[in-house]
């Protein structure tokens, strides 16, 4: 468990998160449960917008939304100052819905329909990031209709291959994001938006995958991008006044995991900043307004879903399963891609590990597990399971599958829990059957 103030073994034995004892909360709210630790949220994206503006003083910090998303987190986000970056219809609406200043709001994605392009531009969003021809054609039809000049970012490819999954990887020159810097499409699109009348290409956008420890990689990106703008300077007599840069912040999941600290994630927007710094006056550019773009190590670290203890099997001499009141449909991230958790007994802290389960769910389906190989203190039907850093990407991938309930998520901060998202009923699941 990475302990911080507000995630720690209480004097009962029991989990406290957000001052919060976990079995009190279960009692209060019942499970599956999402829980979220406000306090973390708030700390996370404080250091980041300190250190953006101590060490290089122009730019945002924009909250990745599709790790979670919520009229709460939009609140949040927007009392602490930061801006908004939405990949969907759904995710602009939902912050529309608590009215967050649309000019803070960039807008992604590799394939937006229409529909989200028409809603995009007459909600004044900010910026929106092109990734294709068609799209360009269709976003600066959709601007002259609404008579107005779009501002665009496009998304290009730096070929950097961080040291993450494979899945999660998004620079690698046949990744389904971007335009190739090294095969020369970055430098053809540039050349095609500057005749489109409507948009107004203001600078660049990349991101090289998610969940990176290497910080290297980041050095790696800037010195690739600021190249890359000298040489649209140069050939092109384009000088970009806007730079972003993406997220992708590595968090611990696991004991394979670096525990980081809330300064530990600052240093990456640190080390960015720094290196932008560097290579902008080194190769004689103006200052670019700088965008980040954190979303899992602002969430991620701060959830932490609550389980109900059931069956235990025991299959002798090869394998303990311990079945969860939850699974695959509240977190696909294991049956995904091999997502590593730590699990521990909320109500038995304090307790030594006797025995190895394997954490399953309930779905029908042999792949819903959570984790494997756990060793826990002896589990009895009724214990609390904890599984922690589940804070992004669970609820966000979250499904109805075997029409089970998507959990409810819960708030917590300074020992009050409240709900942000409310339990569904069955009456939500057949809603919109005919």
């Amino acid at each position: 468990m990475n302990e911080r103030n507000t995630l720690k073994i209480n004097n009962f034995g029991h989990l406290e998160i957000g001052g919060a004892d976990a079995i009190e909360l279960v009692k209060n709210f019942g499970t599956p449960l999402y829980v979220m630790d406000q306090a973390h949220i708030e700390n996370v994206c404080l250091a980041y917008s300190e250190v953006l503006n101590k060490e290089y003083g122009y730019g945002m910090v924009a909250y990745a939304s599709k790790a979670f998303s919520c009229k709460e987190i939009y609140r949040i986000i927007n009392s602490l100052g930061l801006g908004a970056d939405v990949v969907s219809g759904g995710e602009l609406y939902t912050a529309k819905c608590t009215g967050f200043p649309t000019e803070k709001i960039i807008f992604h994605g590799n394939n937006k329909s229409e529909q989200e392009l028409i809603e995009a531009v007459s909600s004044n969003v900010g910026i929106i990031v092109v990734d294709s021809f068609d799209e360009v054609d269709l976003l600066d039809k959709i601007s002259k209709n609404a008579n107005k000049i779009q501002t665009i970012l496009i998304r290009v490819n730096p070929g950097i291959e961080a040291h993450t999954h494979h899945y999660i990887q998004t620079a690698k020159i046949d990744s389904k994001f971007g335009f190739s810097i090294d095969s020369g499409e970055a430098e053809e699109i540039i050349k095609y938006v500057s005749t489109k009348s409507n948009l107004k290409l203001k600078g660049l956008h990349c991101h090289i995958g998610s969940q990176i420890f290497e910080k290297q990689s980041y050095v790696l990106a800037v010195d690739k991008m600021t190249s890359f703008y000298k040489h649209i300077k140069e050939t092109l007599c384009i000088e970009f006044d806007i730079l972003n840069m993406g997220g992708g912040f590595g968090i611990w999941y696991s004991d394979g995991d670096a525990k980081t600290t809330v300064s530990d994630y600052a240093d990456y927007v640190k080390l960015i900043a720094t290196e932008l710094k560097r290579n902008v006056e080194k190769k004689g550019l103006i200052k670019p307004y700088l965008i980040l773009e954190p979303g899992r190590s602002i969430v991620g670290e701060a959830g932490i879903t609550l389980y109900s203890a059931g069956n235990v099997k025991e299959i002798k001499g090869i394998k303990n399963y311990l079945a969860i009141n939850g699974g695959m449909f509240e977190n696909p991230r294991f049956a995904l891609y091999q997502a590593k958790y730590t699990v521990k007994v909320a109500n038995k802290m304090m307790d030594k590990g006797v025995k190895t389960y394997t954490i399953a769910g309930k779905c029908c389906e042999s792949g819903d597990i959570i984790a494997e190989d756990v060793l826990l203190p002896s589990v009895e039907r009724g214990d609390v399971i904890a599984v922690f850093s589940t804070g992004a990407y669970n609820y966000s991938m979250a499904s109805n599958y075997n029409r089970n309930f998507i959990p409810p998520v819960v708030m917590v901060k300074d020992g009050v829990a409240r709900y942000v998202v409310k339990p569904q009923t069955y009456e939500d699941l057949v809603r919109n059957d005919i």
